[in-house]
Protein backbone atom coordinates (compact mmCIF):
# COMPACT_ATOMS: atom_id res chain seq x y z
CA UNK A 1 0.00 0.00 0.00
CA UNK A 2 1.11 3.69 -0.91
CA UNK A 3 1.49 6.23 1.87
CA UNK A 4 -0.12 9.01 1.41
CA UNK A 5 1.70 12.79 1.88
CA UNK A 6 -0.12 13.08 5.13
CA UNK A 7 1.05 9.87 6.65
CA UNK A 8 4.66 10.08 5.15
CA UNK A 9 4.69 14.01 6.94
CA UNK A 10 3.84 12.54 9.91
CA UNK A 11 6.07 9.77 10.03
CA UNK A 12 8.80 12.04 9.63
CA UNK A 13 7.73 14.28 12.53
CA UNK A 14 7.04 11.63 14.76
CA UNK A 15 10.47 9.59 13.99
CA UNK A 16 12.20 13.41 14.63
CA UNK A 17 10.65 14.03 17.93
CA UNK A 18 11.21 10.55 19.09
CA UNK A 19 14.87 10.72 18.20
CA UNK A 20 15.00 14.15 19.64
CA UNK A 21 13.82 12.76 23.16
CA UNK A 22 16.11 9.84 23.00
CA UNK A 23 19.17 12.33 22.45
CA UNK A 24 17.80 14.44 25.35
CA UNK A 25 17.18 11.50 27.54
CA UNK A 26 20.95 10.22 26.45
CA UNK A 27 22.92 13.12 27.00
CA UNK A 28 22.96 12.86 30.65
CA UNK A 29 24.34 9.08 30.60
CA UNK A 30 27.22 10.31 27.55
CA UNK A 31 27.93 13.30 30.51
CA UNK A 32 28.20 10.52 33.01
CA UNK A 33 30.55 8.48 30.82
CA UNK A 34 32.87 11.33 29.80
CA UNK A 35 32.95 12.70 33.22
CA UNK A 36 34.19 9.47 34.95
CA UNK A 37 37.38 9.59 32.53
CA UNK A 38 37.59 13.08 33.33
CA UNK A 39 40.94 13.93 35.71
CA UNK A 40 39.75 15.03 39.26
CA UNK A 41 41.62 18.85 38.96
CA UNK A 42 40.04 19.70 35.79
CA UNK A 43 36.08 18.75 37.29
CA UNK A 44 36.82 20.89 39.99
CA UNK A 45 38.44 23.44 37.92
CA UNK A 46 35.82 23.65 34.97
CA UNK A 47 32.86 21.24 35.53
CA UNK A 48 31.77 18.41 34.09
CA UNK A 49 32.07 19.27 30.29
CA UNK A 50 31.79 16.88 26.96
CA UNK A 51 35.30 17.56 25.51
CA UNK A 52 37.76 17.40 28.73
CA UNK A 53 41.44 18.49 28.01
CA UNK A 54 42.50 15.76 30.39
CA UNK A 55 41.43 12.21 30.38
CA UNK A 56 42.82 9.61 33.05
CA UNK A 57 41.37 6.08 34.24
CA UNK A 58 42.17 7.05 38.34
CA UNK A 59 38.93 6.77 38.97
CA UNK A 60 38.31 3.17 37.25
CA UNK A 61 41.68 2.17 39.27
CA UNK A 62 39.93 3.28 42.59
CA UNK A 63 36.91 1.36 41.94
CA UNK A 64 38.56 -1.30 41.20
CA UNK A 65 41.03 -1.36 43.59
CA UNK A 66 40.07 -4.38 45.10
CA UNK A 67 38.71 -6.42 42.03
CA UNK A 68 37.73 -9.72 44.09
CA UNK A 69 35.52 -7.60 46.72
CA UNK A 70 33.71 -6.31 43.44
CA UNK A 71 33.34 -9.88 42.33
CA UNK A 72 31.95 -10.80 45.83
CA UNK A 73 29.63 -8.19 45.45
CA UNK A 74 28.95 -8.06 42.18
CA UNK A 75 27.65 -11.92 42.90
CA UNK A 76 25.64 -11.34 46.03
CA UNK A 77 23.71 -8.04 44.43
CA UNK A 78 23.56 -10.14 40.95
CA UNK A 79 22.01 -13.55 43.02
CA UNK A 80 19.41 -11.25 45.22
CA UNK A 81 18.24 -10.22 42.02
CA UNK A 82 17.69 -13.45 40.40
CA UNK A 83 16.49 -15.10 43.28
CA UNK A 84 14.26 -12.40 44.38
CA UNK A 85 12.63 -11.26 41.46
CA UNK A 86 11.67 -14.82 40.49
CA UNK A 87 10.45 -15.58 43.83
CA UNK A 88 9.00 -11.97 44.11
CA UNK A 89 6.92 -12.31 41.05
CA UNK A 90 5.82 -15.63 41.21
CA UNK A 91 4.39 -14.49 45.20
CA UNK A 92 2.87 -11.46 43.85
CA UNK A 93 1.10 -13.13 40.70
CA UNK A 94 -0.08 -15.82 43.26
CA UNK A 95 -1.67 -13.30 45.54
CA UNK A 96 -3.17 -11.36 42.77
CA UNK A 97 -4.62 -13.88 41.04
CA UNK A 98 -6.53 -15.01 44.41
CA UNK A 99 -7.55 -11.73 45.16
CA UNK A 100 -8.97 -10.74 41.52
CA UNK A 101 -11.49 -14.10 41.88
CA UNK A 102 -14.97 -13.27 42.81
CA UNK A 103 -15.69 -16.77 44.15
CA UNK A 104 -12.84 -15.87 46.87
CA UNK A 105 -15.00 -15.42 49.75
CA UNK A 106 -12.65 -13.08 51.89
CA UNK A 107 -11.10 -11.03 49.23
CA UNK A 108 -12.33 -7.69 50.35
CA UNK A 109 -11.26 -8.50 53.71
CA UNK A 110 -7.72 -9.59 53.44
CA UNK A 111 -7.13 -7.21 50.35
CA UNK A 112 -8.30 -4.36 53.13
CA UNK A 113 -5.13 -5.68 55.23
CA UNK A 114 -2.72 -5.32 52.49
CA UNK A 115 -3.53 -1.82 51.96
CA UNK A 116 -3.94 -0.84 55.45
CA UNK A 117 -0.01 -1.59 55.38
CA UNK A 118 0.36 1.33 52.54
CA UNK A 119 -1.14 3.71 55.24
CA UNK A 120 0.40 2.93 58.56
CA UNK A 121 3.59 1.09 59.41
CA UNK A 122 5.59 -0.31 62.19
CA UNK A 123 8.52 1.84 61.78
CA UNK A 124 12.43 1.28 61.11
CA UNK A 125 12.69 0.25 65.23
CA UNK A 126 10.10 -1.99 65.85
CA UNK A 127 11.52 -3.51 61.86
CA UNK A 128 14.73 -3.52 62.94
CA UNK A 129 14.37 -5.38 66.40
CA UNK A 130 12.10 -7.96 64.33
CA UNK A 131 14.26 -9.20 61.82
CA UNK A 132 17.40 -8.79 64.47
CA UNK A 133 15.99 -10.13 67.89
CA UNK A 134 13.03 -12.34 67.11
CA UNK A 135 13.91 -13.81 63.84
CA UNK A 136 18.08 -13.66 64.00
CA UNK A 137 18.74 -12.56 60.67
CA UNK A 138 21.64 -10.08 61.56
CA UNK A 139 24.54 -11.01 58.88
CA UNK A 140 22.18 -12.65 57.21
CA UNK A 141 21.49 -13.75 52.88
CA UNK A 142 17.86 -13.42 54.12
CA UNK A 143 18.04 -10.30 55.92
CA UNK A 144 18.86 -8.88 52.40
CA UNK A 145 16.66 -11.31 50.22
CA UNK A 146 13.47 -10.85 52.57
CA UNK A 147 12.68 -7.35 52.87
CA UNK A 148 12.08 -6.20 49.14
CA UNK A 149 10.38 -9.63 48.38
CA UNK A 150 6.62 -8.48 48.48
CA UNK A 151 5.21 -5.14 47.54
CA UNK A 152 1.76 -4.23 48.35
CA UNK A 153 2.12 -1.80 45.31
CA UNK A 154 3.02 -4.63 42.66
CA UNK A 155 0.04 -6.36 44.27
CA UNK A 156 -2.58 -4.04 43.26
CA UNK A 157 -0.57 -3.33 39.95
CA UNK A 158 -1.28 -6.79 38.61
CA UNK A 159 -4.35 -7.74 39.99
CA UNK A 160 -5.93 -4.90 38.32
CA UNK A 161 -4.16 -6.23 35.16
CA UNK A 162 -5.23 -9.85 35.85
CA UNK A 163 -8.81 -8.25 36.44
CA UNK A 164 -9.20 -7.74 32.38
CA UNK A 165 -9.15 -11.24 32.31
CA UNK A 166 -12.33 -12.73 30.77
CA UNK A 167 -14.13 -15.62 33.67
CA UNK A 168 -14.58 -17.61 30.40
CA UNK A 169 -11.13 -18.55 30.59
CA UNK A 170 -11.00 -19.81 33.57
CA UNK A 171 -14.36 -21.52 33.90
CA UNK A 172 -13.76 -23.54 30.79
CA UNK A 173 -10.69 -24.75 32.37
CA UNK A 174 -12.49 -25.79 35.31
CA UNK A 175 -14.97 -27.40 33.02
CA UNK A 176 -12.45 -29.34 31.21
CA UNK A 177 -11.32 -30.47 34.97
CA UNK A 178 -8.25 -28.47 35.31
CA UNK A 179 -7.68 -26.71 39.21
CA UNK A 180 -7.20 -23.61 40.21
CA UNK A 181 -3.03 -23.97 40.52
CA UNK A 182 -3.52 -25.53 37.22
CA UNK A 183 -5.22 -22.99 36.03
CA UNK A 184 -3.03 -20.41 37.26
CA UNK A 185 0.09 -22.02 35.91
CA UNK A 186 -0.68 -22.76 32.09
CA UNK A 187 -3.75 -19.99 32.03
CA UNK A 188 -3.15 -16.91 33.61
CA UNK A 189 0.57 -16.83 33.52
CA UNK A 190 0.77 -16.60 29.61
CA UNK A 191 -1.57 -13.88 29.34
CA UNK A 192 0.07 -11.30 32.47
CA UNK A 193 3.92 -11.35 30.23
CA UNK A 194 3.54 -8.10 30.01
CA UNK A 195 2.40 -7.52 33.58
CA UNK A 196 5.23 -9.88 34.74
CA UNK A 197 7.86 -7.85 32.83
CA UNK A 198 6.50 -4.82 33.91
CA UNK A 199 6.76 -5.81 37.90
CA UNK A 200 10.00 -8.05 37.48
CA UNK A 201 11.72 -4.95 36.48
CA UNK A 202 10.62 -3.14 39.29
CA UNK A 203 11.47 -5.82 41.77
CA UNK A 204 14.92 -6.69 39.93
CA UNK A 205 15.70 -2.89 40.32
CA UNK A 206 14.72 -2.79 44.13
CA UNK A 207 16.97 -5.21 44.34
CA UNK A 208 19.68 -4.29 42.12
CA UNK A 209 19.80 -0.49 44.10
CA UNK A 210 19.14 -1.42 47.42
CA UNK A 211 22.03 -0.71 50.06
CA UNK A 212 19.89 0.32 52.97
CA UNK A 213 19.23 -3.24 53.78
CA UNK A 214 23.00 -3.98 53.65
CA UNK A 215 23.93 -1.21 55.79
CA UNK A 216 21.16 -1.67 58.55
CA UNK A 217 21.74 -5.63 58.74
CA UNK A 218 25.23 -6.72 57.34
CA UNK A 219 28.49 -6.48 58.88
CA UNK A 220 30.41 -9.13 57.34
CA UNK A 221 32.01 -7.18 54.30
CA UNK A 222 31.53 -10.74 52.47
CA UNK A 223 27.63 -10.19 52.09
CA UNK A 224 27.80 -6.57 50.97
CA UNK A 225 25.40 -5.69 48.35
CA UNK A 226 27.40 -3.81 45.46
CA UNK A 227 25.44 -0.57 46.05
CA UNK A 228 26.58 -0.54 49.86
CA UNK A 229 29.91 -1.44 48.57
CA UNK A 230 30.62 1.32 46.46
CA UNK A 231 28.49 3.72 48.94
CA UNK A 232 31.65 2.72 51.05
CA UNK A 233 33.66 3.70 48.56
CA UNK A 234 32.82 7.08 47.77
CA UNK A 235 32.55 7.52 51.80
CA UNK A 236 35.98 6.13 52.20
CA UNK A 237 37.42 8.48 49.76
CA UNK A 238 35.25 11.85 51.22
CA UNK A 239 36.25 11.21 54.33
CA UNK A 240 40.25 10.81 53.60
CA UNK A 241 40.38 13.97 51.52
CA UNK A 242 39.01 15.34 54.35
CA UNK A 243 41.27 14.19 56.45
CA UNK A 244 44.22 15.75 54.38
CA UNK A 245 42.21 19.45 53.55
CA UNK A 246 42.69 19.64 57.09
CA UNK A 247 46.14 18.10 57.68
CA UNK A 248 46.94 21.50 55.75
CA UNK A 249 50.18 22.21 53.94
CA UNK A 250 50.35 22.27 50.15
CA UNK A 251 51.24 18.68 49.47
CA UNK A 252 47.86 17.43 51.28
CA UNK A 253 45.58 19.99 49.99
CA UNK A 254 46.96 18.65 46.58
CA UNK A 255 47.21 14.86 47.76
CA UNK A 256 43.27 15.52 48.36
CA UNK A 257 42.86 17.42 44.76
CA UNK A 258 43.83 14.83 43.01
CA UNK A 259 42.15 11.77 44.44
CA UNK A 260 39.30 11.04 42.74
CA UNK A 261 35.76 11.74 44.03
CA UNK A 262 33.35 13.26 41.57
CA UNK A 263 35.02 11.57 39.15
CA UNK A 264 34.63 8.37 41.25
CA UNK A 265 31.04 8.47 41.57
CA UNK A 266 30.78 8.46 37.98
CA UNK A 267 32.74 5.57 37.21
CA UNK A 268 30.71 3.60 40.28
CA UNK A 269 27.55 4.97 38.00
CA UNK A 270 28.55 3.67 35.07
CA UNK A 271 29.81 0.02 36.76
CA UNK A 272 26.24 -0.28 38.69
CA UNK A 273 23.73 0.27 35.74
CA UNK A 274 26.01 -1.14 33.42
CA UNK A 275 24.39 -5.42 33.72
CA UNK A 276 20.50 -3.52 34.49
CA UNK A 277 21.55 -1.52 30.43
CA UNK A 278 22.64 -4.52 29.16
CA UNK A 279 19.20 -7.04 30.40
CA UNK A 280 16.70 -4.67 29.26
CA UNK A 281 16.63 -4.89 25.61
CA UNK A 282 15.87 -8.86 26.44
CA UNK A 283 12.76 -8.31 28.20
CA UNK A 284 11.09 -4.92 25.98
CA UNK A 285 9.77 -7.30 23.48
CA UNK A 286 6.98 -8.21 27.06
CA UNK A 287 5.96 -4.74 27.72
CA UNK A 288 3.18 -4.71 24.96
CA UNK A 289 -0.15 -5.15 25.53
CA UNK A 290 -3.64 -6.55 24.24
CA UNK A 291 -2.42 -9.71 24.58
CA UNK A 292 -5.74 -10.96 25.50
CA UNK A 293 -7.57 -9.78 22.31
CA UNK A 294 -8.95 -12.51 20.31
CA UNK A 295 -8.72 -14.97 23.42
CA UNK A 296 -12.36 -15.65 23.79
CA UNK A 297 -14.40 -15.99 21.06
CA UNK A 298 -17.78 -15.79 20.15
Amino acid sequence: MKKSKDIKAFNILSYTLIGLVALICLIPFLMVIIGSFTEEKEIIANGFSFFPKELSLEAYKTALKEPMAILRAYGVTASLTVIGTAIGLFIVAMTAYVLQRKDFKWRNKVSFFFYFTTLFSGGLVPWYILMVKYLGLKDSYLSLLLPPLLSVFNIIIMKSYMSGIPQALTESAKIDGAGDFTIFIKVILPLVKPALATIGMFIALGYWNDWYNSMLFINNENLYSLQYYLYKIVNNIEAYKTILAQAGGGTSLGSAISMPSESLKMALTIIVTGPIILVYPFIQKYFVSGVTIGAVKG
